[in-house]
């Protein structure tokens, strides 16, 4: 393992810490939630749900983070603003920690920003994201909020691999007059998390990794990913057996966790089951590997727990 020379900012998001040298903050795991397909979801429209087995998702995330010290994020799907109301009240009644608000519409993620600054939680909301296509409109919905955390996406579709999305923190690339880090900045995000946008499997997902490493190493900001798409994307996969893919899953999380990652959006959040103990042991193993580097774990950190 390693310590990167450059010292490496630590976010607090609800009482959440993300960031951090390799083995001193255990990964923080985030489960979505009411994605597209989710079964638990009646109508993604109007928001239904079968209220009970969402529940039961949610506690149980909780109980495993509770069982090995990593953290979790909640994180919200929604595709309206109808629905992401819905959730909204669902998540106040069952969910203390931080949440990730995600829409592949812009405008539902803009009025889902708005709405949790009108009732007084912002500080627990993680926008996700910022990126080469937030428009002048959510811009402007991002600066009129009271939410100051937020995901920026390093994704760059004209030049991807490292050096690309290299450039979209710092730059813009050749899309944008100025990059992510400053862009966001004067959005009033404080707290920075770093994902470059995990492209499938023989596409270069594997460049995830390795940015993972020279981002935290050059901007010292927490780093992370949806590593879980590389998996969910591998069309050999598809015709694999559940245990296939869930072997996969577990072996992509850890993978991300040896290259410096804080935190993982680990997909499903059914998928908690067989994450939280597999990203628990890498954050063991992590953790005794940088012993000899004068990097000491948290308190609650998975050593302290399972050993």
């Amino acid at each position: 393992m390693f310590r990167f020379e450059r010292e490496q900012a630590v976010v607090n998001i609800a009482g959440v810490k993300l960031g951090g040298q390799p083995g001193e903050f255990p990964t923080v795991l985030a489960g979505t939630i009411f994605y597209q397909g989710h079964n638990i979801v009646q109508d993604e429209d109007q928001g239904s749900f079968d209220r009970a087995k969402a529940e039961k998702l949610v506690i149980r995330q909780a109980e495993l983070s509770e069982k090995t010290g990593n953290p979790a994020i909640l994180h919200v799907y929604a595709s309206t603003i109808k629905a992401f109301e819905r959730y909204r009240d669902f998540v106040e009644d069952i969910w203390d920690g931080p949440i990730i608000i995600d829409s592949a519409d812009p405008e539902v993620r803009s009025a889902a920003a708005g709405l949790v600054s009108e009732l007084g939680y912002a500080d627990k909301v993680i926008y996700n994201s910022i990126s080469l296509a937030t428009n002048s409109s959510e811009e402007k919905t991002i600066r009129d909020s009271e939410i100051d955390s937020a995901i920026l996406l390093a994704y760059n579709p004209a030049e991807p691999g490292l050096d690309g999305s290299i450039k979209v923190l710092e730059t813009g690339g050749s899309v944008r007059e100025k990059g992510l880090i400053s862009l966001s900045k004067d959005l009033g995000i404080v707290n920075l998390l770093i994902d470059p946008g995990v492209v499938p499997i023989g596409s270069g997902a594997g460049v995830a990794l390795r940015f993972s490493v020279v981002a935290k190493a050059k901007f010292g900001l927490p780093v992370g990913s949806g590593i879980h798409n590389a998996v969910s994307s591998w069309p050999w996969l598809k015709g694999r057996t559940l245990q296939d893919k869930q072997c996969c899953d577990a072996a992509a999380t850890a993978m991300q966790q040896l290259s410096g990652g804080d935190y993982v959006l680990y997909g499903p959040i059914e998928n908690a089951d067989f994450i939280f103990p597999v990203a628990a042991m890498a954050d063991i193993m992590i953790a005794e590997a940088v012993r000899d580097l004068d990097i000491w774990p948290v308190a609650e950190h998975p050593v302290h727990r399972l050993i």
